[in-house]
């Protein structure tokens, strides 16, 4: 009888289900004893987890069966787990009850359904669930504890759904550990090293890391990784096949199956999506792992979970200055959201230069303060009388009534505000430069560089509307709707009608505002309380500004809605492009009403018809003071109500819900609820997915850069703001949302383009705040031209003197039309009636031949402002062109990572492929096989 290795194949008509299971080569006869097959059977069929109520569940009835519901029993055991526990294997008793697996304590939850009893759409659903079990994934139903009619579906996917699926969506497993090599360096350099750590002794560790005993070692970070297959499945480091794929991993796979199933015969009739479009499933989600708290110390103990640990090693707000544990993150939440996050603490790692030397402006304000020729003139004109701001009730004024204004003006607008609009300027290149090589490292870590995004389905709206015209597609060779070059290009220019129309409407807001500053001023003027009274434009502009916030706030709901209507009226054909169309639109209208009244106080207060000399002027101190108050006013209290509405809203929607679920059944049952009722009581993540988070950080980017010349301390605040946003965001993720589908992503998406153009317009912005709105033009060519260094190529406080009152024009009293003259004559001043006043511009007397025309200084000023800004304009570009050019997209050192990687792994795969045939020649040749003519 010849020696052989005998193989058993086992054949299971369940569903076409065909399982090989292969007896080890110990067996050394054809005669082998029936008992014996029996054990090694069962032996490797417990080994690749295979259950035989998996093969129950293939042959399980179509309908929506009873069978499978159990009535919030918990902990009872199916009989197949019962076997199992007759078979030697103990089932552990903490796994039935945590909520987390099947009632045999075994099978993982890897997604859940929840849908009503009383929903009419029930013969959808057990075609669904019918195909669901034919793909494979196990199946198991429980009813709610809270309401009956709330059934949750509990799926579960096999070692062998999973390996299937894992191949066709090429997800990277690890498979060799990584080998690090250490360059040799010159004795002398070691020397140095080795002082240098001696030192580095004496110093306090690093605060801002975490603790890496708390950490647990991500095998996939420390690995090699290849897209999986399971003909190479010895190449992978498998310790255990119940984690081999992660968590998130197993939640993805679920669910690219889901998306794939049939619910009714027809071509397109397929996908979870559009069963919770139409209600027949009210929700979907993966589970969360288990409670975000415990009773014991992580540090003593452990932590419980990865969320227990995301909790307290990122969530937490006692670990509010250390460094984010992405890695976890993108872990557990996946590359869509760990990119988010990366992104947000790049982001915020790049303000702290930012908010530095905008503080360092501020003080050299604030040490400069007393050394100011302007201000001092300011506070010492008692003889310069202004004219009146408003018709009729607001009264003459002395010009050093404003000397706390312009002492708070020449805080923002010193020496060093042209030094800071360059600087941020390059500094946003620079963010936008090292953000790019930051994300090509996480890419690198987490296996993006070669990740190409798969074909996507056409949206449901899109195939109903264009059903009837077909053309094949050129990548997948299938036909699919198409819709009319024509009929695109009609809704294009509607959708673009629309979005005109609604910034008309927000230009139409800012004129309302216009109006009421000019309205208010007088009311405030005339306005019987003496605080008030002498800061009426103080008071206008800060009503303004709140009113104008409140607008905004009330606009921003419209803008969602009318963005909602014009992108489903465009039809986009994925969910990408609707993705994509719908955040170009919502920027577009937060960003022009969250700074058009910005943009009307930066110019058009600086252009002035003669008839609104002094209606529409701005304070005797300058313009930037009311953009400076604009800014403030609107960061600070838009900032505060986003952090509210992202964790104030969730938090009181999920205090309601436990607040009623304490009076329904009281506070005892409430810990006893599973996870899939725990996790369904939390609030879904917003339909839109990261879009909000980005559209906040966004705009609070063009707050930081647009007029940051106006501001200095707006990169300081964004940064306060930015370290208090990612604990917010962390926790509202961790303890407040379900779980996140997994989802993978490369980068920012179309956001990283709009940074970019919003790099480019805070150039321009930047260069019209330095020469429209400041004073620093105007007082350069005083100083060079017209004050006492005048040709002697100074420009020093000492050149600045005389300054006020030659920025100063001259303006008749008598010249008042009868609507516009005030009430009161200014003979408070002089004990007789006043004969003329001041007013901020350049202009003629009133007796000279042109009366009111402007001077000469005027056209010098006017030259040098735009002189000044297309030199700026040229410089900054040229310099972000350089950096750009200097700073490589990929650092050098990842790109001889990578190469040293491929090299290494096509190394590694050809030693394992020898390895393995050198390893079955040995078998073999043992078992007195001939292996003539074999390699090697």
């Amino acid at each position: 009888m010849l020696a052989s290795s005998s193989k058993i194949t086992l054949d299971l008509q369940s569903n076409q289900l065909e399982t090989q299971i292969s007896i080890k080569p110990d067996v050394q006869s054809r005669d082998v004893d029936f008992s014996e097959i029996l054990n090694a059977i069962q032996e490797i069929a417990k080994d690749m987890n295979i259950y035989f109520d998996e093969l129950e569940g293939v042959n399980s009835p179509s309908k929506d069966d009873d069978s499978l519901l159990h009535h919030g029993n918990l902990t009872s055991t199916s009989d197949d787990a019962s076997r199992l526990e007759t078979a030697g294997e103990g089932v552990p008793d903490k796994n039935k009850s945590n909520g987390l697996y099947f009632r045999d304590g075994k099978c993982r939850i890897d997604y859940i359904l929840v849908y009503r009893k009383s929903s009419p759409l029930t013969e959808k659903r057990e075609v669904f669930e019918r195909n669901i079990r034919a793909e494979g994934l196990q199946m198991e139903k429980e009813s709610s504890l809270t309401n009956s009619d709330i059934i949750f579906v509990k799926l579960h996917a096999p070692w062998e759904v999973l390996g299937r699926y894992a191949e066709v969506m090429n997800v990277r497993m690890p498979f060799r550990r990584k080998i690090y090599y250490l360059h040799r360096r010159h004795k002398f350099m070691n020397r140095i090293e080795r002082q240098i750590s001696r030192f580095r002794g004496w110093l306090p560790r690093k605060p801002m890391r975490l603790d890496k005993e708390t950490l647990p070692d991500l095998e996939e970070n420390d690995c090699y990784t290849a897209p999986f297959s399971q003909q190479r499945i010895h190449h992978f480091i498998i310790h255990n096949k119940d984690t081999f794929f992660s968590n998130a991993t197993r939640s993805r796979i679920v669910h690219h199956i889901l998306q794939r199933v049939k619910y009714e015969e027809g071509k397109n009739k397929i996908g979870l999506n559009r069963l919770l479009t139409n209600g027949s499933y009210e929700a979907a989600f993966p589970l969360h792992e288990g409670s975000y708290r415990s009773k014991n110390s992580i540090r003593n103990h452990g932590a419980e979970n990865h969320r227990h640990l995301l909790y307290e090693c990122w969530a937490s707000w006692g670990v509010w200055y250390k460094y984010q544990p992405l890695d976890l993150v993108r872990r557990y939440f996946g590359e869509k959201i760990g990119l988010y996050f990366a992104w947000l603490g790049w982001y915020t790692g790049m303000l702290f230069p930012a908010a530095f030397i905008g503080l360092f402006v501020f003080l050299y304000g604030v040490t400069t303060l007393n050394h100011c020729q302007v201000s001092k003139e300011v506070c010492q004109a008692t003889d310069i009388i202004m004219c009146p701001i408003c018709d009729k009730y607001c009264p003459f004024v002395r010009l050093s009534d404003s000397c706390v204004y312009a002492k708070v003006t020449h805080l923002f607008d010193n020496g060093a505000t042209v030094f800071f609009a360059v600087f941020m300027a390059v500094w946003a290149t620079v963010f936008l430069e090292f953000w790019k090589r930051r994300r090509a490292v996480i890419a690198y870590d987490w296996d993006l560089i070669d990740w190409e995004e798969e074909e996507e389905e056409i949206r449901p709206q899109f195939e109903a509307k264009y059903s009837k015209k077909e053309r094949m597609n050129p990548i997948s060779g299938k036909p699919e709707p198409y819709q009319a070059f024509a009929d695109k290009c009609s809704r294009l220019i509607v959708s673009a009608s629309g979005i005109f129309f609604m910034i008309c409407v927000v230009i139409a807001a800012v004129f309302g505002i216009v109006i009421y500053r000019v309205v208010t001023v007088s009311t405030f003027a005339a306005f019987k309380w003496a605080l008030i009274r002498n800061n009426s434009q103080v008071a206008t502009t800060g009503t303004a500004v709140c009113i104008n916030f409140c607008i905004i706030m009330l606009l921003n709901v419209l803008y969602e809605k009318v963005a909602l209507l014009l992108t489903n009226l465009e039809q986009p054909r994925t969910e990408s492009e609707w993705e994509n169309s719908f955040t170009l639109k919502m920027f577009l209208f937060q960003f022009v009403n969250l700074n058009s009244s910005t943009f009307y106080i930066n110019y058009f207060c600086f252009f002035k018809p003669l008839n609104f000399l002094f209606t529409l002027q701005c304070h005797p101190s300058g313009c930037l003071i009311d953009l400076c108050m604009q800014m403030g006013i609107i960061m600070v209290l838009k900032q505060t109500w986003n952090n509210f509405m992202e964790l104030g809203y969730p938090l009181i929607q999920n205090w309601w819900t436990r607040r009623k679920l304490h009076q329904e059944h009281g506070s005892q049952r409430k810990t006893s609820f599973p996870q899939w009722e725990k996790d369904y009581n939390l609030q879904p993540m917003n339909a839109y997915g990261l879009f909000d988070e980005y559209l906040e950080m966004i705009l609070q980017f063009g707050f930081t850069t647009i007029f940051v010349a106006a501001f200095p301390l707006a990169p300081l605040l964004a940064l306060l703001n930015n370290i208090i946003e990612i604990r917010l965001d962390a926790y509202k993720f961790v303890t407040q949302w379900r779980r996140p589908l997994a989802s993978r992503a490369k980068d920012i998406g179309i956001w990283y383009g709009i940074l970019e153009g919003i790099g480019i317009l805070s150039v321009i912005t930047n260069a019209f705040v330095v020469a429209v709105t400041s004073d620093f033009i105007p007082r350069l060519v005083y100083a060079y031209k017209y004050g006492p260094c005048a040709g002697q190529g100074e420009a020093g406080q000492k050149c600045m003197v005389g300054y006020v009152n030659a920025s100063l024009s001259v303006f008749l009293v008598s010249d008042f039309e009868n609507r516009s003259e005030p009430t009161s004559n200014g003979s408070e001043f002089s004990g007789s009636p006043l004969k003329y006043c001041r007013y901020r511009d350049y202009r003629d007397p009133p007796h000279s031949p042109v009366p009111y025309g402007y001077t000469l200084q005027f056209w010098h000023v006017l030259a040098a402002r735009l002189a000044f800004i297309i030199v700026f304009e040229h410089l900054v570009f040229c310099i972000k062109h350089l950096i750009s050019y200097l700073i490589p997209d990929l650092p050098k050192d990842l790109r001889d990572r990578m190469r040293r990687e491929k090299y290494l792994i096509q190394e590694m795969m050809y030693e394992a492929e020898l390895e393995r045939l050198q390893k079955e020649r040995k078998e073999r040749k043992k078992n007195g096989k001939s292996h003539h003519n074999e390699w090697p």
